[in-house]
């Protein structure tokens, strides 16, 4: 099983992002503050659990988290201000809409941009480690994917109801044959000869 917190004496938030490397859609992050006793056998990195265990586990977190939030930037704030910005601004965004809000912040991987005054660290693979990060990895996740499987009826060519906007083959191979969509993040390079042309 994860492990429950870093600091016993802290109310912690656990923070991950999902999408990151995606040539479509938005980035999306999720800020979670479990209760100090919350165990969980199940609850790891989503990347790690199939998609009805995570399902599943997304209702849990929400009825037993003390705190929970999503928030998400799309392609084009992403190709404004480049991913790494967009998904730590993502993670702002929800711990800012946390209801109630955390005194140390726990964020997967090893860059962070400083929230208000709380005091934080960052740690790779966190959501191996840690029960809210692995938390608010399975919040992202599955909120982004629900978020992809929807624009997916607009542009069914690009599969993304089965890749959710990661550079599969046939993700790359119908960029090359339909152009690109308005989702997808012109910033990325999209094809093995990025493509400069738009979706008409």
């Amino acid at each position: 099983m994860l492990k429950p917190y870093l600091y016993k004496n802290h109310v912690e938030a656990g923070c991950d992002e999902a999408g990151r490397g995606c040539l479509a859609g938005p980035v999306f992050a999720a800020a979670v503050i479990l209760p100090r006793n919350y165990k969980n056998e199940t609850l790891n990195d989503s990347k790690k659990l199939s998609e009805k265990k995570r399902l599943l586990l997304r209702d849990e977190i929400i009825k037993s988290a003390i705190a929970w939030n999503v928030a998400s930037i799309d392609n084009n704030e992403i190709d404004e201000i480049n991913i790494l910005r967009a998904s730590i601004k993502a993670m702002h965004l929800a711990l800012a809409g946390l209801a109630r809000q955390p005194d140390f912040i726990l964020v997967d991987g090893n860059r962070f941009f400083p929230y208000r005054t709380v005091k934080y660290k960052t740690i790779i693979r966190g959501d191996g480690i840690y029960m809210s990060i692995a938390a608010a990895s399975v919040l992202a996740k599955t909120f982004r994917d629900e978020f992809m499987e929807k624009i997916h009826s607009g542009f069914p060519e690009y599969g993304w109801k089965n890749n959710k906007g990661y550079p599969t083959r046939d993700h790359r191979n119908a960029i090359v044959k339909h152009g690109i969509s308005p989702w997808h993040r012109k910033s990325f390079s999209l094809t093995d000869t990025q493509m400069t042309f738009e979706f008409s």
